[in-house]
């Protein structure tokens, strides 16, 4: 889907939320849309330098903090980075296929691993509050090369 597009989703979204979608969230937002992999928040930073010299790191933790709430984005915690949410359209619990060799961030919805995980959990006595699973590995065009 063009970032275009997504762009124009999480507009209407914002909309129906009451949220404000500012040009900075915006900003932040089209460049993770058009990136293929997790991206940092420093180069976050520096791409939006390029269009604000005035940007700072607290600009863009708040745009992230923003589209994290807002179920747009995914931190990758083990890469310290963040990767547009493919399907931010619902709210959902993630699961994430880390390539360790190139980078590339897929993210898959298969809701029994999460009933499983809280399955378990309980057994413990245990309460997950966030969910985001990350497997790491090779990609298929990595493992095939």
């Amino acid at each position: 889907m063009s970032s275009k597009r997504l762009i124009e989703q999480a507009r209407k979204a914002c909309e129906t939320r009451g949220a404000r979608f500012t040009l900075v969230r915006e900003q932040v937002f089209s460049f993770l849309a058009n990136s293929n992999s997790a991206i940092g928040a420093y180069e976050l930073l520096t791409q939006l330098q390029q269009l604000d010299a005035k940007a700072k790191p607290p600009t863009i933790y708040r745009a992230l903090d923003f589209l994290i709430e807002q179920g747009f984005v995914h931190k990758v915690e083990s890469q310290n980075a963040y990767v547009l949410c493919s399907h931010f359209a619902e709210q959902h619990k993630a699961q994430l296929l880390i390539c360790d060799n190139c980078g590339d961030v897929q993210e898959i919805q298969c809701p029994e691993i999460n009933t499983e995980l809280e399955k378990a959990a309980d057994q413990y006595g245990f309460k997950v509050q966030q969910p985001t699973i990350e497997a790491h590995g090779l990609c298929k065009a990595c493992s095939e090369a």
